[in-house]
């Protein structure tokens, strides 16, 4: 099995934070499949503060006999993102992406290509813009369970190094370690434990150089036995985070979240969620 990506490392932790978790928000989200393989993804979702809404339609096709994937996704916004994959036709373990965005209503376009590589030790990435300004590369190798990875950006127009990340991991059956560094000054870790099969932890801390603040957050996901998921959070701003998820029937899953202002509770500016997701 090959490594994961660089920005995937540490993901079982950090899902254990972000996912079931819709602050501030009303979404709706509609999957749905027709029978010649055509999928598409309706969502939409308001900021209560603001009242803003938004929305995106997206639809993606495979060719399987080429290896392609055909995705094109629309937002109120009036922006349409177009992307092309072709999956291990070129070498086994490559693949190719080409992706465009365009803005009908100002015309400005822009696009970037990417490949991805996957092998059982290693996972190398690489992507440039079309107008050819800077070069992402990331690379991750792995042995044994142990995770090494290195992330970079070269400025082509100035000719110089603007990103370099490192990131150690060890992952095993029921718990994942993760440590990074980014660009010198930065520093992050986290541990994942999967302490039963009903029950995830997580742990994260951060520091900076720049102003020596610690960050620090616990948070824990467990799944009771009617389908439901109960999900808590908190760290060191006392903020507290509480998300309950339920499914209703197959393909129905609605979810509340709540996060809590713990160190002045008195003033206000709690914020709560409400999530529907359906899919046929």
């Amino acid at each position: 099995m090959a490594p994961p990506k660089f920005g995937d490392l540490g993901k079982q932790a950090n899902d254990v934070f972000s996912k079931g978790y819709h602050f501030g928000l009303l979404k709706l989200e509609v999957k749905t499949k027709t029978d010649t393989g055509v999928e598409f993804t309706t969502g939409g979702s308001s900021v209560l503060d603001t009242g803003k809404v938004s929305g995106n339609l997206e639809t993606k096709y495979q060719v399987k006999d080429l290896g392609m994937t055909l995705t094109e996704k629309w937002t109120t916004d009036n922006n349409l993102n177009t992307t092309i994959d072709v999956v291990d036709k070129l070498v086994p373990g490559l693949k190719v992406s080409l992706d465009t965005k365009f803005a009908p209503g100002t015309g400005a376009k822009s696009g970037s290509l990417k490949t991805e590589y996957k092998h059982d030790a290693a996972m190398v990435t690489a992507d440039v813009d079309l107008g050819l300004t800077a070069l992402n590369a990331t690379a991750v190798m792995g042995h044994n369970g142990w995770l090494a990875g290195y992330q970079t950006c070269f400025d082509i127009s100035k000719s110089t190094i603007t990103k370099s990340n490192f990131g150690v991991g060890y992952s095993a059956k029921d718990f994942v370690l993760h440590t990074s560094l980014t660009n010198g000054t930065d520093f992050g870790g986290s541990v994942f434990q999967k302490l039963s099969p009903k029950l995830e932890t997580g742990v994260t801390l951060g520091w900076s150089s720049a102003g020596s603040a610690t960050k620090f957050g616990i948070g824990a996901k467990y799944a009771l036995e009617d389908g439901a998921v109960v999900r808590a959070k908190v760290n060191n701003n006392s903020e507290i985070g509480l998300g309950y998820q339920q499914k209703l029937r197959d393909g129905v899953t609605v979810t509340l979240s709540t996060l809590i202002n713990g160190a002045n509770f008195n003033a206000g500016g709690h914020k709560v969620g409400v999530s529907l997701e359906m899919s046929a």
